[in-house]
């Protein structure tokens, strides 16, 4: 008699490989790692099915780090590989793990089409806003001003904005997290793990050796509050230390309002909708920065359209 076997209970550990991390004592990457690793347990998906990719950077070493199947390709190129992996195993759940540099300047060709054609790849772009491995170099998202190796008098390029590039790209889930909220990272990995089509998650990753502090004033818990903007489907635009502050539509345009002032009530205020296929409101609220708004963190955008290399 056939008796079937029992799914093996699968934990965080088992997707560790036993080779040790290699990244600066206090680097983001580290809580990331864990973030995804907890993810992979949540969602069940046995290490033979799951691949990791990535191109050249500190980000990059991820897949040496994780039990999966693992892919370190040449600078830029991750998503070219994950694309034709994905095309040619399409039972595998492939992940791309890459940062700034790598996605968005020599990979940024291959970070365009992978996401308009909505291939059913998930992407993590890893973003310091620095060139971390070879030794702090600005990078394409670097603010305008920085000082670094290779900006002296002050980086002159205007920075590129990961989540309104993906969003115009045509990505359809598109989200924004920090390295801080372990717990945040791991709901919207999940969440994208669960996605059918081109996932964009931009984190907002610190480095403690050539750029630190860079999103101190919106990740640290003593202004967060009113410095970032959570976003959650079907929930009003609200933020602040007081929850009294909020988002409305003024002349096409996001304005902030103080609810209680002016006439201004919670009904006033916009509700996000994650899952409009018009990205227009997501658009608008990409380009919110820190320090004139509040910055948003979350899933931008998420909805269904066709898969590249599926049968229709």
């Amino acid at each position: 008699m056939n008796t079937q076997a029992e799914p093996i209970a699968l934990t965080r550990q088992d997707y560790l490989s036993s080779c040790d991390p290699k990244w600066c004592p206090g680097c983001g990457c580290f809580a990331i790692l864990r973030s995804m690793t907890s993810m992979f347990a949540q969602a069940k998906i046995p290490t033979h099915e799951q691949v990791i990719i990535s191109g050249i950077g500190c980000s990059s070493r991820l897949p040496y780090y994780s039990a999966t199947y693992g892919f370190h390709t040449i600078h830029g190129r991750a998503p070219t590989v994950a694309m034709g992996a994905k095309l040619a195993n399409p039972d595998l759940s492939v992940w791309v793990v890459t940062g700034d540099g790598d996605a968005l300047a020599i990979g940024g060709n291959h970070t365009l089409h992978l996401l308009r054609r909505n291939s059913d790849v998930k992407m993590m772009l890893l973003n310091n806003q620095i060139y971390g491995l070879t030794k702090g170099q600005a990078s394409p998202t670097t603010p305008q001003g920085l000082v670094t190796k290779s900006s002296p008098y002050g980086a002159v390029d205007k920075p590129i904005r990961p989540v309104l590039l993906a969003l115009a790209a045509g990505a359809t889930f598109v989200a924004r997290v920090h390295d801080r909220d372990v717990k945040q990272m791991e709901e919207v990995m999940l969440a994208a793990q669960n996605h059918k089509g081109a996932v964009f998650i931009e984190i907002l990753m610190n480095c403690v050796t050539f750029y630190d502090g860079a999103y101190e004033s919106v990740t640290d818990k003593k202004t967060r509050s009113e410095n970032m903007l959570e976003l959650e489907h079907g929930k009003p635009l609200i933020y602040g230390e007081n929850g009294n502050k909020g988002f409305i539509n003024k002349n096409g345009k996001l304005k902030s309002v103080v609810i209680g002032e002016n006439g201004i009530t919670e009904d006033d205020i916009l509700v996000h909708d994650a899952h409009s296929r018009n990205a227009g409101l997501s658009a608008q609220l990409s380009l919110l920065e820190f320090p004139r708004n509040p910055y948003p963190i979350g899933i931008f955008r998420q909805v269904d359209e066709p898969v590249y290399g599926e049968a229709k």
